[in-house]
């Protein structure tokens, strides 16, 4: 008996692993509904189509594995557009399905019109329309391929009659539509690289996302050269926070003695990353980036190497070809720094440093310590990032996903939808300020509904902080009334949704709360009301911009006087 387009279409992403499809159902995608209806895929109905383009951009990220969402004619693909630049824009593999009215109805003015090739080129690697049966095979074939080719975001536009067609000709090649093979380095690179760390005296090696799943390699490595190892927040996750060699992040979400060592050392050795803050990179030209992506090299700051390769096996040849040092005073310097900075964030991370106002850093820590060895954080974008990226305490086999790349507000309970829909018995820890979940906050009905677990922790400061602190980082008097806004109850929100809601106050509460919320058997909020005004750690800060600090602070004193 011969399939439908759509038939063909489930019957492939299937036949690949692909096990949900995250979508909001409508008209011209019952079809597509049908064929999932039948098969072995699950279908998660969302509440809002971004919604589901995060759940797929989770899953991609997280597994290196293609994600699926659909949205239908109109504005149900319109949705999708925000979520899927988060796939876009850390190179996650994820097929976007737009519904579309029948073929007839085209460049008529027809009702909920539009242009979904146009519309999804920026964010998609490949787009196209099936416009007919016979074309359906090859295209869907593509659309998968380029996703993984990138990786990235591939949009397939779906016309309902298209979709109810019958098939011609079967679906061929299934099995080259995977992940992308590792890219081996250039000898002569490696000769280069090899040449420049053995000339080096001391020498800081940076991890970013590339480096998921290569901790021994890398700590072999930081052994021979005697090289501290330095991470991105992407790559925060890669090994334990207590290896003595995992020395902590770059940046804002970083530390000062990381800052201090990379601007130091003789030489960085950039591996896997792209790491986009030119300010907090060396500018004397001795570095070394390996990248995948030739495109990626030297674009960030002067570089006097670039490799194209993948990290594994650059790694293991640089491991072969570099003289082993015995010199470990600059390792031992940046050691001594780093406990001092470790010293730093424990105190202020201790409940008890405030008898009655509760500090964001003491909830970061807590959850980092009564969380699951095997749990995923998922973390969204605002101040709240800079409290989970500098107090979580990753032990090495937990992951961590955010929008780091993308770094937008309101991504993380989708995003944590879709990987706790890939194993509902794991923990999957969402951490979030509360201008972030009240975007989207539909999608924990989506995680209710679907019997997805996970656990909400939200920082309520009843205000936007990351913009208090941007606009007073250029001297401007923060704007109140845009800024701060009142919140609903957020645990009895939870309760009314079916699930479970706790509320802390105070920091005497905290463990509990949390305590119980991780031992609950669904989706459960925690409302951590923090101290609004509390201050980040700067690893390093320019003197025009502590002036401008300055500046917005003696503003704020003389409005809170006159008015």
């Amino acid at each position: 008996m011969s399939q439908t387009v759509a038939e063909v279409l489930v019957d492939v992403l299937e036949r690949i692993g692909v096990r949900q499809v995250f979508g909001l159902i409508g008209d011209s995608l019952n079809p597509l509904g049908d064929a999932v209806r039948k098969s072995k895929i699950e279908w998660i109905g969302v509440r809002h189509e971004e919604g589901a383009a995060l759940a797929a951009s989770g899953q991609a990220k997280l597994t290196g594995r293609l994600g699926v969402c659909a949205g239908t004619t109109g504005p149900g693909s319109t949705h999708l557009v925000a979520g899927l630049y988060e796939a876009s824009r850390d190179h996650a593999p994820v097929l976007a399905l737009s519904g579309e009215m029948p073929r007839k109805m085209k460049g008529i003015d027809f009702f909920q019109t539009t242009e979904p090739d146009l519309l999804f080129r920026d964010v998609s690697l490949y787009t196209q329309t099936i416009v007919s049966a016979a074309q359906a095979p090859g295209v869907i074939h593509q659309a998968i391929a380029a996703a993984y080719a990138g990786p990235g975001v591939a949009h397939l536009t779906l016309p309902q009659d298209v979709l109810s067609s019958k098939a011609e000709g079967a679906m061929s090649s299934v099995a080259t539509l995977r992940p992308r093979a590792e890219i081996v380095p250039n000898e002569a690179d490696i000769d280069d690289a090899a040449s420049r760390i053995d000339a080096a005296s001391s020498i800081v090696i940076m991890c970013g996302a590339g480096c998921r799943g290569l901790a021994d390699q890398l700590g072999a490595l930081s052994d021979r050269l005697k090289a501290p190892l330095v991470h991105t927040v992407r790559g925060k996750e890669i090994m334990d926070y207590k290896d003595p060699r995992w020395m902590g992040g770059l940046g804002m979400i970083g530390t000062k003695p990381v800052y201090h060592a990379v601007q130091r050392c003789d030489l960085l050795v950039m591996i896997g990353t792209d790491y986009p803050y030119s300010n907090f990179l060396p500018a004397n030209g001795n570095v070394i980036q390996i990248d995948e992506r030739p495109l990626a090299l030297g674009r960030r700051t002067p570089t006097a190497l670039g490799i194209t390769g993948s990290a594994r096996p650059t790694i293991e040849r640089l491991l072969e070809k570099t003289k082993a040092k015995a010199d470990a005073k600059f390792f031992t310097h940046v050691t001594h720094e780093r406990r001092q900075w470790d010293e730093m964030l424990d105190k202020q991370a201790d409940p008890a440093r405030s008898r009655d106002r509760l500090h964001p850093q003491a909830v970061a820590r807590s959850v980092s310590d009564l969380a699951a060895s095997d749990a995923t954080f998922v973390f969204d974008t605002g101040l709240n990032t800079l409290w989970s990226g500098n107090w979580i305490r990753q032990n090495g086999t937990q992951r961590i996903i955010g929008s780091f790349n993308n770094a937008a507000v309101g991504t993380a309970v989708g995003q944590a939808n879709g990987v706790q829909s890939l194993d509902r018995t794991k923990q999957v820890i969402v951490l979030t300020g509360d201008g972030g979940f009240n975007m989207l906050m539909g999608e924990f009905m989506t995680a209710v509904h679907h019997k997805l677990p996970i656990k909400v922790v939200i920082f309520n400061n009843s205000a936007l902080g990351l913009i208090t602190l941007e606009a007073e980082s250029v001297g401007i008097l923060p704007f109140r009334s845009a800024i701060e806004f009142p919140n609903p109850d957020f645990a009895a929100l939870a309760r009314a949704c079916g699930a479970h809601g706790f509320s802390v106050k105070q920091p005497g509460g905290l463990t509990a709360a949390l305590r119980e919320a991780f031992a609950c058997d669904g989706p459960a909020i925690v409302d951590c009301v923090v101290v609004p005004d509390e201050m980040p750690n700067m690893p390093h800060i320019e003197l025009e911009q502590a002036g401008n600090y300055a500046l917005a602070k003696i503003k704020e004193a003389i409005v809170a006087v006159t008015g």
